[in-house]
């Protein structure tokens, strides 16, 4: 009666037992978005002149998407030619924006496609064509020296703020206030089957749903042909949350309700190419760095007679919905060695939850470890995750890493390796999955060598990182410098420690108390996209032609060319961008280069 009792309360001390009634195959139609939001208001002052020279009615044209345009003033940098001219391969997703101001009140806009047409009869369906209004967010900037973005920051006031254009909203109308700009982001996927050619069509601007003008597109498409995200070999690792899905949805972990909020937040990430699943197997292994802290997806028990049982329900149903969305080639399970080396668990004898202190090296730590991994190494071989799977650091020092793998390895030799962090050339050989941080240098060689082993070799960025970076008050361009420069690198891809560990009100104010703004989220609820997360993929891609062209010039021994193609990477200079050069002309140039 007493272990029935203890077994109730067990269930009750942990949410991630709460209602596992989902088969991941199996879910509905998802939660209704937050289609409608109050931005906050923009300070600085509004040039009331400028805007006094403006004709009435409704103004528009094409814009840069290299530029983050101000909400309360006559938008500059726009293009006076009404058709825009872009370049592609087939199966490409192209980025557009175009922008949309007035003096006066319109209540209610909204944008019809129209198919873009060769002149022979084939098309660019209006289906592929897509677009949404570019919302305003609160930011701030780098610490006073400018030379990071980290540093403790929880009076806001200290800080310049300033509302910038980033969340891509959802809803197909949108009403214009009075002296104020609205962009809009457009979306081209190009058909991986259309024949080569030039394609010709209209984006439809309607007011109060009448139309009231029009801009041109034209997007000459090349015989080359990009394969499916899901057959993208950029290795994509961008750190997900579901505890901060479940705080802003208000539904309890792991319901499916829960997991219907998520499945549009992660079926973009799948869609981004991401390729690695983000797993916490111990309670708050970063010690709450976000606003939602992540709890440990593995139950730990110990038992009446010392002994330990671990439970896997929450991390099956987890991975199982991440695997149904097509993010399938790894799972990145955090961390052994967390930053207070605190461990939390149910304890029997005692009938509460327990935390213990213990670091790596000490007998209690070895006990407890070898029997979790001993379970899960049999768990995940029996779910057949076991190759797929990695135990995974971050930001450890080489004598705990050396200490933790050679725990990991006593278990089972065949388990996987991940951390993100500084290079170690002692311990490189024993990590399949190693990511260094840009002021890291990954030599050449060894890069080479672990490709041929068929490890992965990344970088990362992070608050520390002046530029590039993916921070609210980013260029644009940033974003998608960092997929050249893993090219330039011959890395295999890029990390990025926060997709969606959303603040308290991520909609409205992308501050937060420890970091830079937007430093621990690149999209909205909703799902709502963001313009740094689209630049990233549009850089992705741009690695991914890379990547294709080197392999085929390689294949024809075509020496020229594959030198050609490497010269031309080494404007991607990390120094320079961080001296002030604009990542923009670097990232025109060579797409311009990739796109003949």
């Amino acid at each position: 009666m007493r272990k029935n009792v203890t077994e109730t309360i067990l269930f009750l001390c942990f949410l991630s037992f709460i209602s596992i009634r989902i088969q991941a195959q199996n879910l509905g139609k998802g939660l209704p978005p937050h289609t409608e939001y109050q931005e906050l208001t923009a300070p600085g002052t509004i040039d009331k002149a400028e805007w006094e020279k403006q004709p009435d009615g409704l103004c528009f044209a094409w814009g840069s998407t290299d530029v983050r345009y101000d909400k309360v003033n006559v938008p500059q940098n726009i293009l006076h030619d009404r058709t825009l001219k872009l370049s592609s391969w087939k199966g490409e997703k192209l980025n557009a924006q175009c922008l949309l101001w007035s003096k006066q009140t319109h209540e209610k806009i909204s944008l019809k496609f129209c198919n873009l047409k060769d002149n022979r009869g084939n098309s660019i369906p209006a289906e592929c064509l897509s677009a949404g209004f570019v919302r305003y967010v609160m930011t701030d900037e780098l610490n006073k020296e400018r030379t990071s973005g980290c540093g403790h920051r929880p009076d806001k006031t200290q800080w310049d703020s300033l509302l910038v254009a980033d969340p891509i909203d959802i809803t197909p109308f949108f009403a214009l206030n009075p002296q104020n700009v609205c962009p809009v982001w457009v979306s081209i996927r190009v058909p991986r089957d259309i024949p080569t050619g030039t394609y010709n069509g209209k984006i439809v601007i309607l007011d109060n749903e009448k139309e009231t003008g029009s801009l041109r597109i034209q997007v000459k498409v090349g015989k080359n042909t990009l394969p499916p995200p899901s057959e993208w070999r950029f290795h994509l690792d961008l750190w997900q949350n579901p505890y901060s899905v479940a705080r802003y949805y208000n539904t309890e972990e792991w319901t499916d309700e829960h997991f219907e909020a998520m499945r549009p937040i992660m079926k973009a990430l799948a869609e981004a190419g991401q390729k690695v699943i983000t797993a916490s197997i111990t309670h708050k292994p970063w010690n709450g760095q976000t606003y939602d802290y992540f709890k440990s997806m593995i139950t730990w028990i110990r038992k009446y007679d010392g002994s330990w049982e671990f439970r896997f329900d929450v991390f099956d149903a987890w991975v199982e919905f991440m695997i149904s969305l097509g993010i399938d080639r790894q799972i990145n399970c955090y961390s052994m060695v967390p930053w207070n080396f605190t461990f939390q668990y149910f304890d029997q004898k005692s009938n509460q939850m327990q935390t213990i202190h213990t670091e790596p090296g000490e007998k209690e730590y070895t006990e407890i470890w070898t029997a979790l991994l001993k379970s899960f190494a049999k768990h995940l071989k029996e779910k057949g995750w076991f190759e797929k799977t990695c135990i995974a650091m971050d930001e450890r020092p080489m004598e705990v890493m050396q200490k933790t793998i050679e725990l990991i390895r006593s278990v089972d030799k065949n388990f996987k390796v991940a951390l993100a962090g500084l290079y170690y050339e002692e311990i490189e050989p024993y990590i399949f999955d190693y990511c260094v941080s840009t002021d890291q240098l990954f030599p050449f060689r060894a890069i080479e060598r672990r490709k041929a082993e068929k490890k992965v070799t990344t970088y990362y960025t992070y608050c520390g990182d002046t530029r590039p970076n993916t921070f609210t008050f980013s260029a644009p361009a940033d974003a998608a410098w960092i997929g050249f420069y893993a090219a330039r690198l011959h890395m295999d891809g890029y990390l990025r420690w926060a997709y969606n560990s959303w603040v308290e009100n991520p909609l409205q104010d992308s501050r937060f108390v420890t970091w830079a703004g937007g430093d621990t989220y690149l999209v909205y609820p909703g799902f709502r996209s963001s313009i740094r997360f689209e630049r990233l993929i549009e850089g992705i891609q741009q690695n991914e032609k890379i990547t294709l062209l080197r392999n085929h010039y390689l294949k024809e021994n075509n020496k020229k060319k594959l030198a050609e193609l490497e010269k031309k990477l080494q404007m991607f200079d990390l120094e320079e961008l961080k001296k002030g050069a604009k990542a923009e002309d670097a990232v025109r140039t060579m797409t311009e280069y990739l796109n003949k």
